[in-house]
């Protein structure tokens, strides 16, 4: 998934906690496609429909925070640990240090109307009162015409989210599992993308195939571990892929805040400043008592820097606490397994260490799936016939094992990403992840990972980083967009022969703003 049922305080999945409005599921940047006034953005936050869509939980504040600067390239030779510390530490330094990004506040009244401050933009800070599901078009100190839009909106995420927690053995999406049990979340069996013969967890089962879809059951007492050697076929020799392909968000609402800025408004130095970080949190009223497992006071005992942030807060922010943060897909989702005291947002840099463990560990489960399919990985697993559950204490010990899904280009499947036909850089992993902030290139289309455009599978991008990118499939490249190629699927071993997740949304997306489609009756 991308940012949905995240963190744990708020996971819904789990069977005592209920669906909240500081769940921040998605964030969506990319340029315009409208440049009557100069070159414009467009931010889209979306987060849970509660109360309901188009009504705004009044105890929530949300925020969009933004900067800009010039494009950057990673050294191409430098594929050393030394390299990756050093690019973090480089991160650290700019975002803890003078950098002040600029933001965007919403609060909502009991009223449908809310509040949105814009607070240390190049165009001027400013605020200004909405109507909720009314779009709406004000005017900046500058003279910019700034387009708004506060309200419910269709799911604009498209992906089999039970597919994805059957490859990571996820029980919570299955069973009856409470917050409470950390220990019956991931279960200890190798993450794959291929059914294991025997993990009758898991596997899919024709007596209960809605099982994980909208059905739970209670977990059996055990053994909660798989003890086989092989991925499991059928009579015709076949896998079974962990996914369908199923829209699991076909039908829902979301509550959106979406924006659209032109880029003269962001920053003084547009011809220059080529990139757009964009990063989103919600943030809890303290009085209202909500989300109490996260606790009112910040984080600093866990995380020093917390404290540098926290001397930070204005009188309005005090009122509130942290409680999910989401820029790039996967980023808190996947990669920081959804932990209360990770949403860091843009200042993710002290995880990149447990990052690397993770993508290692997913790696082990990930990589052989690849490998079985006649694909070549970027990750290595020592030619492992079966996934693996392996787990790390140290980055430095996993780092070798991931060193080429890190530093790796990222190739795209055709030139249509960079219509500008700039010199620009494919982006690696490390980059993207790392900080936790959707950077849109304006020079770009904005497509993943130049951004994130509504249409974007990322779902299915994010399991490419797993592929060799200097291996070829029938004479091309191998490249971001190859897993969602149906004719691949059309000749592999496996059923149901499709792509992991669906190719586009349950309904169209809208031509201009606000671009979301409206929301389902």
């Amino acid at each position: 998934m991308a940012d949905h049922n995240d963190p744990n305080a708020v996971n819904s999945i789990f069977s005592d906690i209920d669906v909240s409005a500081a769940d921040v599921y998605d964030l969506f940047g990319y340029p315009s496609p409208d440049t009557s006034d100069g070159e414009r953005v467009v931010i889209a936050l979306t987060f849970a429909s509660v109360p309901t869509a188009g009504v705004f939980d009044t105890d929530m504040l949300y925020r969009l925070l933004v900067t800009t600067g010039a494009r950057v390239a990673w050294p191409d030779d430098d594929w050393s640990l030394e390299a990756l510390l050093g690019y973090v530490g480089a991160v650290k330094d700019k975002y803890l240090g003078e950098l002040r990004p600029a933001e965007v506040r919403v609060r909502a009244g009991a009223d449908r109307r809310a509040k949105v401050d814009f607070v240390g933009f190049a165009g001027g800070s400013f605020s200004v009162t909405v109507e909720l599901d009314q779009a709406t078009t004000e005017k900046a100190p500058d003279g910019s015409a700034i387009r708004l839009f506060l309200g419910g909106r269709d799911d604009a995420f498209f992906n089999d989210l039970p597919g994805f927690f059957r490859s990571i053995n996820y029980a919570p999406q299955f069973y009856h599992v409470p917050h409470t049990r950390p220990d019956l979340r991931e279960l200890p069996i190798p993450k794959t993308l291929l059914e294991l013969e025997g993990n009758d967890l898991f596997n899919f089962d024709p007596e209960n195939p809605r099982l994980g879809r909208g059905v739970k059951i209670d977990l059996p007492p055990g053994p909660l571990t798989w003890e086989g050697d092989r991925f499991a076929r059928d009579a015709d020799g076949n896998f079974r892929f962990v996914y369908s392909g199923e829209d699991a968000q076909a039908g829902r609402n979301v509550n959106a805040i979406v924006l659209e800025l032109p880029l003269r408004f962001l920053t003084g130095e547009p011809e220059r400043h080529r990139i757009v970080n964009v990063w989103g949190e919600s943030w809890v009223l303290k009085a209202a008592h909500k989300v109490e497992t996260i606790p009112d006071h910040p984080l600093w005992i866990e995380h020093p820097w917390a404290l540098i942030e926290s001397l930070r807060l204005d009188d309005e922010l005090k009122r509130y606490k942290l409680v999910d943060t989401v820029g790039q897909p996967f980023a808190d989702a996947g990669l920081s397994e959804r932990e209360d005291n990770r949403q860091l947002g843009a200042n993710n840099f002290w995880l990149a260490p447990h990052f690397v463990k993770r993508l290692a560990h997913l790696g082990w489960g990930f990589g052989p799936s690849i490998s079985a399919l006649g694909l070549r990985t970027s990750f290595d697993h020592d030619d492992s016939p079966v996934s693996v559950h392996r787990t790390y204490s140290l980055a430095a010990t996993a780092f070798p094992r991931v060193r080429r899904l890190v530093f790796q280009r990222l190739n795209m499947p055709d030139d249509s990403w960079n219509p500008s036909g700039a010199d620009i850089p494919l982006r690696r992993s490390v980059e993207i992840f790392v900080p936790n902030a959707c950077a849109i290139d304006m020079d770009t289309t904005g497509t993943w990972p130049f951004g994130r455009r509504l249409e974007d599978q990322v779902a299915t991008r994010f399991l490419s980083l797993f592929l060799d990118m200097e291996a070829e499939l029938n004479g091309r490249p191998y490249h971001l967009e190859m897993l969602n190629d149906q004719a691949l699927w059309d000749a592999a071993p496996i059923v149901p022969r499709t792509p992991p997740n669906p190719l586009r949304n349950d309904v169209d997306f809208l031509p201009e703003f606000p671009y979301l489609a409206a929301p389902h009756a």
